[in-house]
């Protein structure tokens, strides 16, 4: 017998067993509830593994900060220590001072900077009401535009 006549005559009997075995016995039934249970939990595993990652960051840049704070702290002591605590009769040259506003957070994204965004808000700046009301300083200034 040769193989393409074998192959006509068993492919129908195999093609018969393998349905009766999915349909009647109930084993496509089975294969169905187990990828429908495997789909199920897997949404379950990477919603506890994204939120276990949002905490661990946040966790880390705590820790961050904190190590930040304590390595400035300890910067300011060391200055005053080598400065000297008797040199400027004792004052801390550091109190009351803060880091700039504008430094930022660690893997923050950059934002726009505006043309007063390094100086501070409460920054007095540069006193100009002795121009508005002297009208000689104004002259001077248009003779050289003349």
């Amino acid at each position: 017998m040769k193989k393409s006549e074998f192959k006509k005559l068993i492919k129908p009997l195999v093609k018969e067993c393998i349905q009766e075995a999915f349909v009647e016995e109930g084993l496509l039934a089975n294969v169905i509830s187990e990828v429908v249970r495997g789909m199920s939990v897997q949404p379950i595993v990477e919603q506890k593994q994204a939120q276990l990652a949002q905490e661990t960051d946040a966790k880390f840049i705590k820790e961050e900060t904190d190590r930040r704070n304590k390595k400035m702290k300890e910067t300011r002591r060391k200055m005053l220590d080598a400065v000297g605590t008797n040199s400027y009769n004792g004052v801390d040259l550091f109190e009351g001072t803060a880091p700039l506003r504008g430094s930022g957070t660690p893997n923050a994204p950059v934002q726009g900077r505006g043309a007063l965004s390094d100086v501070e808000p409460g920054d007095a700046g540069v006193d100009i009401s002795a121009f508005m009301g002297n009208k000689r300083v104004w002259d001077t200034l248009m003779e050289g535009k003349k």
